[in-house]
């Protein structure tokens, strides 16, 4: 059982589409706030995923970034900086906006196992490190494979890792902290009720 069928009762669609709509405006939202942080900013976006993930599970969890990207796709401004469209499916980040959809659909199965923070945690972690696997195949050979023919298209892997990769992983560090607090202290209170 996951957070959302404990505090809403049976699944009927009505509900799912509401919070599939929910989740995605929410990941939408969050997608616009940048934290300052060293080395880079915080960007909430992926903690409004974990979250979201952890409290709806695999199957919703995915379908949520799935509506998320088909908003962006179809020209909501719902990306980073109220971007959107088809060009930031052929941008560098490309790699990481597909990945979402797998890195809700892992931390989802974690929460599906267990209310426990340590669980939620490992599941957050886990899906987090998952997602740079797409983000980093983009810029590393897979845009080139696609025609992309960007200064970013084809770069080494030390490259890939200096940039993509190394400068976010303190933030998406204390982001699978949050995300697992949050939905485990959802159960808490949930409990208490």
């Amino acid at each position: 059982m996951t957070l959302t069928q404990a505090a809403f009762g049976t699944d009927t669609i009505l509900k799912k589409a509401g919070l599939v709509l929910a989740g995605s405006l929410l990941i939408a939202i969050a997608a616009q706030i940048k934290v300052p942080m060293w080395p880079v900013p915080l960007s909430l976006q992926t903690l409004a995923i974990l979250s979201i993930a952890l409290a709806f599970g695999s199957r919703m969890g995915a379908i949520t970034v799935v509506a998320y990207l088909a908003q962006g796709l179809a020209g909501l401004p719902v990306f980073a900086s109220f971007g959107s469209g088809p060009a930031y499916f052929a941008g560098p980040t490309a790699g990481f906006l597909v990945g979402f959809v797998g890195m809700a659909y892992v931390a989802g199965l974690f929460a599906e196992r267990s209310r426990s923070f340590g669980v939620m945690l490992l599941g957050a972690a886990t899906a987090s490190a998952l997602l740079y696997l797409p983000g980093m195949a983009w810029p590393l050979g897979l845009a080139s494979a696609f025609g992309i023919d960007a200064g970013w298209a084809g770069l080494s892997l030390s490259s890939v890792w200096s940039g993509f990769v190394a400068p976010f992983i303190l933030g998406d560090v204390i982001k699978s902290v949050l995300a697992a607090l949050i939905v485990a202290g959802g159960w808490t209170a949930f409990a208490k009720r």
